[in-house]
């Protein structure tokens, strides 16, 4: 796997789309930057989330997606030409999949610091991006989440910035949060460091209304 870095820096607005005949606020349509871009507590400067129920806060500020996930697409897709940023993330990153980055991880990029917070749970405004509402459960059931992070310092990041992981809180990976959602037989004892570990508390929740369900 290749060195850790940022291979693009994506930002957006929220603006107005029309979908099945309504108008929809979304930010999901990220667009690349050049150059130093200063990290925020809550996002990257030049970005903004439209529904702050569900997308941003402080443990979503900066979402992450890696090139290594974007191979699966194009396959599972049968489209070689996706572009970085389609995903809706602010960073197209690559050295990592999600078996490789942990909950809690401390990651250095340029002069600011993140931790990993949760995998990303994909909502009906990622179908509006693709022009494809069957994505959503295609990427929800992949797996391939990609990660969000919070911001513990701020600083300024920009495109080919390697990635430290500076520490390592625990050995829960994010296929391992995955794993909780989407296997109904997932063992016990894994269920339980996840609920104990530094996840997110919105996704614990969502963890724990999953399970309610089976």
């Amino acid at each position: 796997m290749k060195v850790p870095s940022v291979l693009q820096v994506n930002v957006s607005l929220p603006t107005i789309v029309n979908f099945n005949g309504n108008k929809i606020e979304t930010g999901i349509f990220k667009k690349p930057v050049s150059g130093k871009v200063k990290v925020r507590r809550l996002n990257l400067e030049g970005d903004a989330q439209a529904d702050l129920t569900v997308h941003g806060g402080p443990d979503k500020a900066v979402y992450a997606y890696p090139l290594e996930q974007y191979d699966y697409w194009k396959t599972e897709l049968s489209n070689s030409n996706l572009e970085w940023g389609v995903f809706g993330e602010n960073l197209t990153v690559e050295g990592f999949d999600e078996n490789n980055v942990c909950i809690g991880d401390r990651m250095k990029i340029g002069s600011a610091m993140f931790a990993v917070t949760q995998p990303r749970m994909p909502c009906f405004k990622l179908g509006i991006r693709f022009g494809d509402p069957t994505i959503v459960k295609r990427f929800y059931k992949s797996g391939k989440w990609g990660f969000y992070l919070s911001v513990l310092e701020e600083g300024e990041i920009e495109t080919g910035d390697e990635i430290f992981v500076a520490d390592r809180l625990s050995d829960i990976s994010l296929a391992d949060v995955s794993r909780c959602f989407l296997d109904p037989s997932v063992d016990s004892s894994l269920l339980a460091k996840v609920r104990k570990s530094e996840l997110a508390q919105q996704m614990k929740e969502q963890l724990e209304y999953q399970l309610g369900r089976h």
